[in-house]
């Protein structure tokens, strides 16, 4: 597979991609039940998404429910994995994912595709992938940097989002990766557009405010830029959701 990096940024093909799980380890026999994918080209969102809610043959921790409200019930007659992964792959095929916290969904779909058993490989065989988390640790050392966070440090209207779902935090994240890395406006799906599966997207043109001032900026050393982070994560560990 080519290096996406290696194209020139305003051809770029970039995926936004999110996952909702049943729990949150592999290795406990936990699934992925939904996939929200957004495609960039060139900095700019396109028409394309993939969407798709899954069967994981299993039941939801409380604990995940709690965080994005799909149940066993609304999943019953879902597709599983193997019914769409090839529409996936495609889908992500040759891109550069943009995931925040990618070794939780990476690590997922990963064993979603080791359970098929057919030789499918890895993600990273079909694209390259991003951590917008790690980007912001690096940008914001010593601050919070879960979506809600980046939200709000960057203007990005997360108003609708009272639970998780992957193809809206996926919109989210576009949103606030374009912010992260050149603060120029988003373009995000049209009303009239129709993702990779047909489905409407939602209309919204989100502005960054222009003239915000510059401040100084005193780093702090990298034994405390360390010591830091790992205060706060103990304290405030990241949701993987």
């Amino acid at each position: 597979m080519n290096n996406p990096n290696d194209m020139p940024e305003t051809a770029r093909r970039q995926v936004v991609l999110d996952t909702e799980t049943t729990g949150l380890e592999p290795s406990q026999g936990h699934r992925i039940i939904e996939i929200g994918c957004v495609e960039m080209v060139g900095r700019r969102l396109t028409r394309r998404h993939f969407h798709q809610y899954l069967q994981p043959d299993r039941e939801i921790d409380e604990g995940a429910l709690a965080v994005h409200g799909i149940s066993n019930e609304f999943l019953a007659d879902k597709p599983r994995f193997g019914d769409v992964v090839d529409q996936f792959l495609d889908f992500i095929r040759g891109a550069e994912l943009i995931i925040h916290n990618a070794p939780f969904d990476v690590g997922f779909l990963d064993h979603e595709l080791a359970l098929l058993g057919d030789g499918r490989g890895q993600t990273t065989d079909y694209a390259g992938v991003l951590d917008s988390l790690e980007l912001a640790r690096r940008m914001h050392p010593g601050q919070r940097n879960s979506l809600d966070a980046l939200c709000k440090r960057y203007q990005v209207d997360n108003s609708g989002r009272e639970l998780h779902g992957a193809l809206l935090d996926a919109r989210i994240l576009a949103d606030v990766y374009l912010a992260m890395t050149g603060g120029q406006e988003s373009l995000s799906l049209g009303s009239d557009a129709a993702g990779a599966n047909g489905e409407p997207a939602a209309e919204s043109l989100r502005r960054l405010p222009e003239g915000r001032p510059r401040l100084r900026v005193i780093r702090p050393s990298e034994a405390e830029m360390q010591a830091h982070e790992a205060l706060l994560e103990k304290l405030n560990p990241p949701s993987p959701w």
